[in-house]
């Protein structure tokens, strides 16, 4: 099986650390013990109180609800419901980011910290709405360094860990509505305050909160005692110092969900990472090698593969086969490497084999944290109003958006009633509501701290591209050295989402940001209909990747072979 390892520890840290060191105040950890911040941060991800229905409905935070959240009776499946892990409790991280809690359930099992919803529940409110707009991802390599820094969510809307948390704790998954962020921050304070230390979660992790995060080595075990940097005094601190050290102590246990990796930083927890090991295939980048650098080596390294090694370890303790990494699955890493060129011929095209994946999807993560068009929203929009329609929808301007906020952008603190037309699922009833992914993020006034990082990743691929309707408007830019206006970036934004990792994909279907396909086998065949439409001209602002997808009947289960090849038993 696999283990979570913690990951390696951010700059302030490791200085606060080395003062540590020289003051002798530090404690050597057991290699299979997690350090305390990660421990406290997976009690407050697990916390059941911090919802909005639990502070409509209790009136001592130390006390069970008399009757629970329904939202939370039950864990809803593609196929039904199973019985809800938290039941008779409000909302909490973990109900939409499952690990083994459907494990025994017939019709459950592992989770990587995904759900098995197609979009995830969410408490009712007055607002009507019952389920998140998009897919629940996992949440394992999802704080994976990368080039330019963490951006998160499909749509690119947070640029830390700690905005995606304190964001989540006291907005609408939690039940609270955009106009209500001051009550919830009064009452995740109330909780940490208030707890007296009796509950199931304080008997695990070290009694009452106030002890906790005081870091107080007489009451609480040495294991739990927090380093200094994560402590803080509760009756001295502000609601919000409160909320920002719960963030703090979440996004520590976050940043180390992590798929196994060996002593050496490679992984190590799948049959293909197995099969590049024994064949002595190049495992990652070398040192400042980029992830795309790494990508090509790899693939000429396997056209040269002469005489395979294949691998088979045995059963899978969670998956319903064999570790296996075999001629079919190198068939289809063959057909996932292949890339195509600037011009697909007709002979290509009826020769197959160029899955183009890899062009996003790079190794060893196999994600480039990049957004891309696929044609996700497009298939859900034209399979309600007709083919065709979504191509045929106006969207306004970045001026035009941005004077009418209410009309066009996402609920926010400062515009709590705004309509978000686009942010949400295509609706029969109503055809000016899609979802367009980042294009909600780039230009956003309410979100101006995140502007400078995700202009710059859109700007980069456009440059990788060349794509000259965005590099020509260059003239004006609003950040020094960014050659991409604004403006430009978010007409090329309509319908892009972030790439998702392929790690243990078996564990966090279904697929694509609205949930709708359920197996690998139907993304594969997804993609082959977007690489026609690419072709063809008929898929909005697509992808230009997509054009080279060239894929016959039996590259599909190969493809998908490989794919499952990365599934590993993560715990």
């Amino acid at each position: 099986m696999s283990i979570r390892r913690p990951r390696p520890l951010r700059p302030w840290l490791l200085s606060f650390l080395a003062v540590a060191l020289v003051s002798g105040t530090t404690r050597a950890l057991a290699q299979d013990e997690d350090p305390a911040e990660v421990s406290i941060g997976e009690r407050l991800f697990l916390e059941t109180r911090f919802a909005e229905f639990f502070a409509a409905n209790a009136t001592d935070v130390n006390q069970p609800l008399a009757s629970g959240d329904p939202t939370l009776a039950a864990t809803t499946t593609r196929g039904g419901s199973l019985p809800g892990p938290f039941a008779g409790e409000s909302m909490n991280c973990r109900a939409c980011h499952l690990v083994d809690e459907q494990l025994g359930q017939a019709g459950g099992g592992m989770r990587t910290y995904a759900d098995f919803a197609r979009r995830s529940p969410i408490p009712a409110r007055s607002d009507g709405r019952t389920t998140a707009p998009r897919n629940s991802p996992s949440l394992v390599n999802a704080s994976l360094a990368r080039r330019g820094g963490v951006i998160l969510h499909l749509d690119g809307e947070f640029g830390s860990i700690e905005d995606l948390v304190r964001a989540t704790l006291t907005g609408r998954n939690y039940g609270w509505l955009p106009n209500e962020g001051v009550a919830a921050i009064a009452h995740i304070a109330r909780v940490i305050r208030d707890d007296d230390g009796t509950g199931a979660l304080a008997q695990q992790f070290g009694g009452a909160y106030r002890d906790v995060l005081l870091g107080d080595d007489v009451v609480v075990p040495a294991e739990l005692v927090l380093p200094a940097a994560y402590r803080i005094d509760v009756d001295r601190a502000t609601d919000r110092e409160l909320l920002d050290a719960v963030a703090a102590l979440i996004a520590a246990y976050l940043d180390q969900l992590v798929f196994s990796e060996d002593e050496a930083g490679f992984f190590d927890g799948s049959p293909y990472d197995a099969f590049l090991r024994v064949n002595r295939l190049p495992r990652a980048p070398r040192r400042k090698e980029t992830a795309r650098a790494y990508t090509a080596r790899l693939r000429k390294a396997v056209r040269q593969l002469r005489r395979p090694v294949y691998v088979n370890d045995g059963p899978f303790a969670f998956h319903d086969r064999d570790r296996r990494f075999g001629p079919l699955e190198l068939r289809g890493l063959e057909i996932f490497l292949a890339s195509a060129p600037k011009r697909l011929r007709s002979k290509q095209l009826e020769r197959g084999g160029i899955g183009q994946c890899a062009s996003c999807h790079l190794a060893p993560a196999f994600t480039d944290f990049g957004f891309h068009n696929t044609g996700v929203s497009q298939r859900a929009y034209d399979a309600i109003h007709g083919e065709g329609r979504f191509g045929e929808l106006a969207f306004p301007s970045l001026e035009a958006r941005n004077a009418d906020p209410n009309a066009w952008l996402p609920a926010s603190p400062a515009h709590p009633h705004a309509q978000e037309p686009f942010r949400a699922p295509a609706d029969v009833a109503d055809p000016n509501r899609t979802d367009l992914g980042v294009w909600n993020m780039v230009g956003n006034p309410d979100r101006p701290d995140l502007q400078p990082r995700l202009l710059a990743v859109l700007c980069r691929q456009a440059i990788e591209r060349k794509d000259r309707s965005v590099l020509a408007s260059a003239h004006g830019s609003e950040y020094p050295g960014l050659p991409c206006r604004t403006a430009a970036l978010l007409e090329s934004a309509v319908g892009r989402f972030k790439t998702p990792g392929l790690r243990d994909l078996s564990h966090s279907a279904p697929y694509m940001h609205d949930g709708a396909l359920d197996t690998l086998e139907d993304v594969i065949g997804f993609y082959r209909v977007a690489g026609e439409q690419a072709r063809a001209g008929t898929l909005r602002n697509g992808a230009p990747e997509l054009r080279g997808i060239a894929l016959l009947d039996p590259d599909v289960a190969a493809l998908a072979a490989f794919l499952r090849s990365l599934d590993e038993d993560y715990d």
